[in-house]
């Protein structure tokens, strides 16, 4: 897919980033797998692990990301141009 459109510098910066953040939201998710999401503290009391929140985190910035980039977008317009001239 990524051969097929014309990509700017600018939109290769937001595809890096959407690929960043989805592989620090599975570097979450496999912790979370392996872990559990609470663990207890000090006083023995259960705490939500910080890796919920990179999840949460990352999840968002992939979607707006994408969603910057337009991929997904089912106005042809707003997407950028595909190099073979289709829509």
């Amino acid at each position: 897919m990524f051969a097929n459109f014309e990509l700017d510098t600018h939109h290769l910066k937001l595809l890096t980033l959407a690929a960043q953040a989805w592989d620090r939201g599975e570097g979450a998710r496999q912790a979370l797998a392996k872990r559990g999401v609470t663990y207890k503290d000090r006083f023995g009391q259960p705490c939500v692990r910080p890796e919920v929140a990179i999840e949460r985190d990352s999840r968002l910035a992939f979607a707006r990301l994408v969603r910057e980039l337009g991929f997904d977008v089912a106005n042809p317009d707003a997407r950028p141009p595909r190099r073979d001239g289709r829509q």
